[in-house]
């Protein structure tokens, strides 16, 4: 039977190669993207390779949209065995910086819109009784940083979201599976926000231009996101899944010096790494 993928967030980055990545394994793959203008190039390289990949139009951040694009799915090919939430976005700002309000529209996009997809096709997965659902966590799920507080805490979410997931679902054969990658070479840290109240400067002026800085330096040498979708494409074919994957020399130094370190050697070993003269 032609098992079915449904990855969000698929115009670009991680989202864009994991959607190529599943398709050449031979699963029938719904890249969605909120503005299907942005398909051109996914569906060359599908055409061209004579990939199994659909294009379809699905906002996370909208119920209706989310609704009708898994009942579409759901009407056409009867199953859905993998589900990777991959959409998302970055804002720059401190916790002072970051207005209620900019919070809450990172957490819908970064938390929310991850349960919303989890609730359409977790109920497909349970009557199957099999099923893969890959939430894109970031190290900064695990490790907190300055002066993208916002992003950091959705992350945060993501995986205790996850870990729970994985003692519910798991009893119905359906896997979690969070994925971890560091500093991804892609235009994800071009196309951030920065907070109204950071752009106008103030005492938290120097570290978020220090840590912006810092970060898109690190984003010119980072992990491709081919390597992302590579290590998504391995823990699929694993018979139990590990409950998380870390990509990237980076991803795997940050974690490793966590776990050799106390808790105030790490905060400064971070500190120069991130913001130190």
């Amino acid at each position: 039977m032609e098992k079915v993928a449904v990855v969000t967030g698929s115009s670009s980055g991680i989202g864009f190669e994991t959607s190529l990545a599943l398709a050449r394994e031979g699963y029938f793959t719904y890249a969605t993207m909120r503005d299907v203008k942005k398909a051109d190039k996914i569906q060359k390289i599908a055409d061209e390779e004579s990939l199994s990949l659909k294009v379809i139009e699905l906002d996370v951040d909208n119920e209706e949209s989310a609704e009708n694009a898994i009942n579409t799915i759901i009407q056409e090919k009867g199953r859905i065995d993998v589900l990777v939430n991959n959409a998302g976005w970055g804002i720059w700002g401190t916790g002072e910086d970051v207005s209620v309000e900019e919070f809450k529209e990172q957490f819908e996009t970064n938390f929310f819109s991850v349960v919303r997809m989890i609730q359409k096709v977790a109920p497909t997965m349970r009557n199957q009784g099999s099923g893969n659902i890959v939430n894109i966590s970031s190290v900064a799920g695990r490790i907190g940083l300055p002066a993208s507080t916002a992003y950091v805490s959705s992350k945060f979410a993501v995986e205790g979201l996850s870990e729970s997931l994985r003692y519910e679902l798991g009893q119905f054969g359906v896997n979690v599976i969070i994925i971890e990658p560091g500093v991804i070479k892609t235009n994800f840290f071009d196309s951030m926000k920065t907070a109204k109240k950071a752009d106008e400067g103030g005492v938290y002026r120097d570290i978020t231009i220090k840590v912006i800085t810092g970060v898109k330096m690190m984003a010119e040498m980072g992990t491709s996101p081919k390597e992302v979708a590579q290590v998504i494409i391995k823990s699929l074919k694993e018979e139990k899944p590990l409950p998380r994957y870390i990509v990237g020399n980076d991803a795997a130094m940050f974690m490793e010096s966590k776990k050799m370190k106390t808790d105030i050697e790490f905060e400064n070993y971070m500190k120069k790494e991130l913001y130190s003269e």
